[in-house]
């Protein structure tokens, strides 16, 4: 069972040498429409909020807040790589930060220790994840908001509703507070993540076995590929960056409370679902999953800045989500009628009339 599917429709450097310019252009424009109207967002609101936006103090607001929401999307992507979708991604974030914390304050481990036990608990979810869809055969959507649904009772459960509080070491801390060259720790952790999955999903087998699994599951175990074990992976590596979001989550907050993470879940999936429409239509990519978190952040941001009420928020990255998985469905859509239309044309079949 497959919750999405995953293909591309990125034009060819062959394919635009063929055109003529205007159709190059309109070719071109999903690819980097998103990139282009972001650009266009950040040059409005500066233009209106000459004072507040194109200021340092926002630029670290924006790379600082927005960072956590980018970990959780980088998260999400990698299963939907694979057509799965982890909603535990917005679930366990809320978790991991209350352990973080209650490891340290309550038990008195050190937080190198803490941070690693989180880590390695974030995997062993993934990994649970991961063997409920192949192995039990549930579908991916249903399975990671049972997982989370229970991880979210788990955190109700330890705090009883009242916050986690105590003395956190500076190290632990300084995992967010921290600004080298004066831009938040955080934004490195981003972007030190992006390059990494850019580099396995673009450069290594592992990402082309995960995008054709993603593409044909069955096509994709006729070629050989073991797909119950990249797709288990793949759950596992979205457990390991959803822990390191709440680790950073947990030296942000200082303090542990089930009430907080789950506004998250809904803004990483829009990121996740927004960059399969840019950068490479019709499949989640790295750099489209950034882009897409840019846009929101840079849209809210300008938004709020405006004066927008407190609703503002969930309503933009609703609204967001829907535009992105219909662009997401029309690209795919497209996909296929070029790919029909390439078929055709290689047999000397004409397009038939209109």
């Amino acid at each position: 069972m497959q919750s999405l599917k995953s293909t591309a429709l990125e034009p060819t450097r062959t394919e635009l040498a063929t055109l003529p310019t205007s159709q190059k252009i309109t070719r071109l424009l999903p690819v980097y429409g998103l990139p282009i109207l972001t650009l266009l967002l950040i040059a409005i609101f500066s233009i209106i909020l000459p004072e507040t936006f194109p200021t340092m103090l926002n630029l670290r607001s924006i790379l600082g807040d927005k960072a956590i929401i980018a970990i959780l999307s980088l998260a999400a992507m990698i299963p939907m790589m694979a057509g799965r979708i982890d909603l535990t991604v917005g679930y366990g974030i809320v978790l991991w930060h209350i352990l973080a914390i209650a490891l340290q304050t309550k038990y008195g481990i050190d937080w190198r220790v803490a941070v690693v036990l989180v880590l390695l608990m974030g995997c062993l979810l993934g990994l649970i994840n991961g063997l409920l869809v192949e192995f039990a055969q549930i579908d991916s959507f249903i399975a990671t908001l049972g997982t989370g649904t229970v991880l979210y009772a788990v955190a109700l459960w330890y705090t009883e509703g009242r916050q986690v509080i105590g003395v956190l070491p500076p190290g632990f801390t300084a995992l967010y507070i921290w600004q080298p060259l004066g831009i938040p720790i955080a934004a490195f952790y981003v972007l030190g993540l992006s390059v990494v999955l850019w580099i396995v999903a673009e450069y290594l087998p592992i990402g082309r076995y995960l995008y054709a699994i993603g593409a044909n599951l069955r096509a994709a175990a006729l070629n050989g590929i073991p797909t119950r074990r990249y797709v288990i992976g793949s759950f596992v590596a979205s457990g390991l960056l959803s822990a390191i979001a709440g680790v950073v989550l947990a030296a942000k907050l200082r303090i542990g409370q089930a009430s907080v993470g789950l506004e998250y879940l809904l803004p990483a999936l829009v990121g996740a679902f927004l960059g399969s429409t840019t950068i490479k239509p019709g499949r989640v990519n790295v750099w489209g999953t950034i882009v897409g978190v840019a846009i929101l952040a840079v849209g809210i941001s300008g938004i709020q800045q405006l004066g927008g009420a407190f609703y503002i928020e969930p309503l933009f990255n609703g609204l967001t989500l829907l535009l992105a998985i219909g662009l997401a469905g029309y690209a795919q859509r497209r996909r296929g009628q070029v790919r029909h239309t390439a078929a055709r044309q290689a047999k000397g079949i004409k397009a038939p009339a209109v």
